[in-house]
């Protein structure tokens, strides 16, 4: 994690040379009245093209995934209060 922050106005003067810093592998963090507010990292775009169905097989749905449970649907007004 990087330990300075770059002010927004010092960041907006600098710009390509904190995207060239972050294209090298750097995060850069940009602050705003002293307080982070964005990261800059290097966008990791692949050519490849998606492949769907990557997590068949690890991903499982309880049985009871669509039944929602009496006191959450009290607290949201849902059913009446068990």
């Amino acid at each position: 994690m990087p330990k300075e922050i770059v002010n927004i106005s010092e960041a907006k003067a600098q710009l390509s040379r904190l995207v060239e810093e972050a294209r090298q592998g750097k995060t850069i963090i940009i602050g705003k009245a002293g307080k982070p507010a964005a990261k800059l990292v290097a966008c990791d775009l692949s050519d490849e093209p998606r492949l769907p169905g990557a997590l068949k097989g690890k991903i499982r749905i309880a049985d009871d995934f669509d039944e929602l449970p009496e006191d959450i649907g009290a607290a949201l007004g849902m059913v009446d209060e068990p």
